[in-house]
């Protein structure tokens, strides 16, 4: 097997962060019990950049995903959560392609993986008309999944993992509960049945004034920030994995 994910942050991995700063995530856990699933090594490449939108994730990170030699079986793609987050935007366009991605991993005999991201609406400002966008971006996909018979994980309408501790402290990516939460979801949707990871119930959040104050300072206004600059996250970066690594078989974390 080889499997490449492309995508933006929630795809790279942010906000499961290991000792060393780098990010982890629910792909390169997917990878892992890909190769304990089956009982040996698999290839495994991750092309996503924090910050994409999805037409340079459909543009430029599927064609390199699609060039890598030898060519994948298997490819994950979820995108448009920073669309979604951008005013204006088109769920037409969204949509249209979403099914070009599909179609060109199709005509090249690869087996296609389709992900809705998790939804950060509850505990972000104006998370209303996130969850309006995302609901309705989720739910024109997923007929277009079945047609294709394609493997379909709604991570979007999953309830369970919108709750406060599965999300890091910026609030829109999820932490390393999260991570592996999604992650336990596309292996049993893959056909390796793996129970779905949840954290103890524990208290409800309580977030004080001071608390939101430095959320605001820390989170919120250097994201404005950036999108006053035209900036992104993601500027100048490319994807950790932009190659094929082997992923041993061996029990996954």
């Amino acid at each position: 097997m080889r499997y490449v994910a492309i995508g933006d942050s929630f795809t790279e991995g942010m906000g499961d962060t290991q000792p060393d700063g780098s990010e982890r995530g629910w792909a390169d856990l997917v990878a892992a019990g890909l190769a304990a699933g089956l009982g040996e090594p698999i290839q495994y490449a991750n092309l996503a950049i924090r910050g994409r939108l999805l037409r340079p994730i459909v543009d430029d990170q599927l064609e390199a995903a699609l060039a890598l030699d030898p060519k994948p079986t298997l490819l994950s793609l979820n995108g448009g959560g920073n669309d979604m987050l951008r005013p204006g935007g088109d769920l037409n366009t969204l949509v249209e392609m979403t099914v070009k991605a599909i179609r060109r991993c199709l005509d090249e005999g690869v087996q296609v993986l389709l992900l809705s991201g998790a939804d950060p609406s509850s505990h972000l400002p104006f998370g209303s008309k996130f969850r309006r966008k995302g609901d309705a971006l989720t739910n024109a996909v997923a007929p277009i999944a079945q047609s294709y018979d394609l493997t379909f994980v709604d991570v979007f309408h999953d309830t369970e993992i919108q709750r406060a501790g599965y999300w890091s402290g910026d609030r829109l990516h999820l932490n390393a509960a999260g991570h592996r939460r999604v992650a336990s979801l596309v292996l049993s949707a893959l056909g390796h049945e793996t129970p779905a990871h949840v954290i103890d119930p524990g208290p409800g959040a309580r977030n004080g004034l001071l608390a939101e104050a430095r959320y605001y300072r820390e989170h919120v206004l250097p994201w404005v920030q950036r999108r006053l600059r035209g900036q992104s996250s993601g500027d100048h970066r490319s994807g950790k994995y932009t190659d094929w690594i082997s992923v041993p078989a061996t029990q996954p974390a």
